[in-house]
Formats: structure tokens, sequence, C-alpha cells
């Protein structure tokens, strides 16, 4: 849980409303509640003191609950997941809860309403397919733990950390800090990029009169000190590949290093700063885009 203080001060709110309501059903033994007149009905003033009581109690249990379980961070990514699975569940077991009991508080017999609306509750299930879609999907994955909280996965293009899995919606944080939500029932086609080591790739050119076998010679020493430097992002020493490519002002030389998928671009960008230094230090400049110019002197 990024932010505590909300859930601290609704803590406190339902801790208050707690203790007014026990504090006037104290004062209620003084006081015929049940002679009050009834301003809903058959609602009485014990009716209304029992369904605030019961209210507060659930939400102030239900939102313990969640602040207990914002309380474990652990590193395994499938047990932060079914710790996000579970804090949702209990939002909407809440929301149920407290339904069936204040209706039973009013005096209604929920076992007859929910059979006398059996067929409604059925039209209203085919109208609701996606909001069904989204709670079996997002079960099923959970099940076959095709990505979990913290994994880096790529949707639709969408490339971020999976930071909450919820029962109908996953949301996924770019590097931006931009939040992408997503229905479960539209997770498809992921690509995820935790599962396997990552490949951060470096292209750097070198001018076309570089002695290329004298270079090529020194290179690998300077991949063994660019890793030493690096060890805490790489893998292992980055890789030099060969001539990626002939480009207008200069030959393109291809690098690789093996990184944990959440490094790729902070690899990229140490990769590409070492052997800007590196190539400089063995007197090899990197080239600038130029353009020859060849005058006619005939005129």
């Amino acid at each position: 849980m990024k932010n505590k203080k909300p859930v601290v001060i609704r803590l406190i709110i339902l801790t208050v409303i707690l203790a007014i309501a026990f504090t006037v059903g104290f004062i209620g033994k003084f006081i015929d509640f049940d002679n009050i007149d009834d301003i809903f009905g058959n609602v009485n003033g014990v009716k209304l003191l029992y369904l605030v009581c019961m209210i507060a109690g659930v939400l102030f249990v239900e939102t313990l609950l969640v602040l207990l379980l914002g309380l474990f961070k652990p590193e395994n990514h499938r047990a932060r997941s079914i710790l996000s699975i579970v804090s949702s569940m209990l939002k909407y077991v809440t929301a149920i809860l407290i339904l069936c009991w204040g209706l039973s508080i009013l005096g209604a017999n929920v076992s007859t309403i929910v059979a006398s609306v059996g067929i409604i509750a059925l039209i209203i299930g085919f109208s609701a397919e996606s909001l069904i879609a989204d709670v079996v999907t997002g079960t099923f994955m959970l099940f076959e733990n095709q990505y979990n909280v913290g994994d880096i996965v790529e949707v639709d293009g969408f490339r971020g950390t999976v930071s909450n899995i919820g029962i109908r919606t996953t949301s996924i944080t770019d590097p931006g800090g931009n939040v992408k939500i997503i229905n479960n029932s539209a997770m498809k086609n992921i690509l995820n990029r935790s599962d396997k080591t990552s490949r951060s790739v470096s292209n750097i050119g070198i001018p076309y009169a570089t002695d290329l076998e004298k270079l090529e010679a020194a290179i690998p020493e300077l991949m063994e000190r660019i890793y030493a430097n690096h060890q805490d992002i790489m893998k292992a020493p980055p890789k030099y590949l060969g001539v990626q490519d002939l480009a207008d002002s200069s030959v393109v030389l291809r690098f690789v290093v093996d990184v944990d998928e959440k490094d790729i671009y902070t690899g990229m960008r140490v990769l590409n700063h070492d052997l800007l230094l590196g190539f400089r230090k063995l007197s090899v400049e990197v080239p600038f885009p130029q353009m020859d110019v060849h005058l006619d002197n005939k005129q």
C-alpha cells in the first residue's frame, strides 16, 4: 500500500462512529427507543442503531484487514499477487455482507428476496457479461500464474510493471509513472518480460578509417572492464556481435549485455556511456553525420 494515511484516517472515523453508537446504546438502557415514533415504517430506533453499528463494524474490520495486508511486502511476486487479489475481494465481500446483514436487521427475509429475484439476477447476469468475464478471467489468470504483481509485461504495446491485480482489473505502471487500468478479460497476448533474462543493445559508430582489426583485438579487455564497473546491472560481460551496418558516416558496431528486464534501459545507457569513453581512450572518436562538398574549379 503506497499511502497508508487515508486508511488510518478512515479507521479513526469508523472508531469514532462505533464509540458514539455504543454510547447511544448504553444510554438506550435508560431510554426506550422502541417507543420512538417509527420514521421509516417498522424501522425503530433500536434497528437503526444496530444498522449503524453493523455498517461501521464491518467497514472497520475490512479497513483494518486491508491495512494489515498492506504491511506485508513479500519479495515473491506470486505472494504479492495473492495479497492484491485478497485486498480486492475484501471490498466486494464487505459490500455483499453489509447489504444482506442490513436487510436482515431491517426485518427483511434475505433468503426469500434472493429466491424471488433469481430470474432478474439471471437477466442482469447476461447484461453484465463483460463483468463476469473479467472476474472469471482474473481467477483463471491467478491459478495459471500467467503474470504477478511486480512482473514487467507488455500488453497492446503498453509496457510497464504490474502494480495491482484485482477481481475485475489489472493496473500496469510504466517507467514514467503512468498507470493503465485494463479489464482482466482484455489481458490477452501478454508478453511477460520478467520470465527470462533480457538484453540491452548498443549500436555505436566508428570512422571508416579506423583499423577495425586492431580495435577488435582491444574490445575483449574493454568489455571486461565495463562489466567490472557495473556488476550490479550486468549479469555477464557485454558481447561484441560485429559490424551491424555500413552507414553514411560510420561503420556501426553492435554490442549486447544480459540484464534483468527492469534494467534494460539502464543497461543500454551505461553501455553507450562506457563504450564512448572506452573508444576515446583507444583513440577512436565516434563520428557525427557530416557532408563532403566538392566544388568544380573549371569556372
